[in-house]
């Protein structure tokens, strides 16, 4: 799929798989919008990127996006609004801060449900709106809330739409497996099969380029985690029990 002159949005473009998207993106030619609440840092990387358009704005403050969108709604179409905003707070259930949870839903399902709902207008006819879920969504893991519960959310947020804008919008899903950012890197366990950002956003870009609702990624990891999905409660909570199992001298 070329990208060259393509007008894409990606909201979430100050650090990891966005910034890894944008900085791709840039390479081969597209026109790019750029959104993050860390409005230095695309300022920055726009100065050595020709032509990309800065619009800061923080998905926990719907206002902001709104704002966004006056702007570009008196701009020519997009080709595509690509959201991986998100935060992730690792933990059990019994040990959530409520003020966190709060924090983190807000952004990473009540923020999409405004970009679903203010963002398609903006895309010509047959255009992307890319959506970030993850393999986190995809079954209950032992201390992955509430992160994997708003992703989950995101995951059928996505096959709604996929219904509900066909075939004027073409909605597509991103479900990553591990990888390597500083969110990541917060986690207290082994991360089989962890990929680069940059990886990441290769895996992104050629699945863009095909016809497939889901783009997942690493397969040899996330095909296992569907594997597991399919399998019967009985069966896939007995196995998910023993990850809540702390190894031997982790700290409690």
């Amino acid at each position: 799929m070329e990208f060259a002159g393509r007008r894409i949005w990606i909201i979430g473009a100050s650090a990891g798989i966005g910034a890894a998207l944008a900085r791709a993106l840039a390479g081969r030619g597209a026109r790019l919008i750029l959104s993050a609440r860390d409005g230095a840092a695309l300022e920055g990387f726009a100065q050595g990127a020709s032509g990309a358009q800065v619009l800061p704005l923080d998905l926990a403050r719907p206002e902001t996006l709104a704002a966004a969108v006056a702007t570009l709604a008196d701009q020519p179409p997009l080709d595509a609004v690509i959201c991986t905003a998100a935060l992730y707070e690792p933990g059990r259930v019994a040990d959530l801060d409520p003020a966190q949870t709060e924090a983190l839903v807000r952004v990473n399902l009540l923020g999409l449900f405004e970009v679903a709902r203010l963002c398609p207008p903006l895309l010509r006819a047959g255009g992307q709106l890319v959506l970030f879920g993850s393999v986190a969504g995809y079954l209950g893991l032992p201390g992955g809330q509430p992160y994997s519960a708003t992703k989950a959310a995101v995951n059928n947020l996505a096959e709604t739409l996929a219904a509900e804008l066909a075939p004027r919008v073409d909605v597509r899903l991103v479900c990553p497996g591990f990888v390597r950012t500083r969110l990541t890197a917060r986690n207290r366990f082994a991360m089989p099969a962890i990929v680069t950002p940059e990886e990441a956003a290769e895996a992104v870009l050629r699945g863009l380029g095909g016809r497939s609702f889901e783009i997942h990624f690493p397969r040899r990891f996330t095909l296992a985690m569907k594997l597991l999905r399919l399998l019967p409660y009985a069966l896939s909570l007995r196995l998910t029990r023993r990850l809540a199992r702390p190894r031997p001298g982790t700290p409690a």
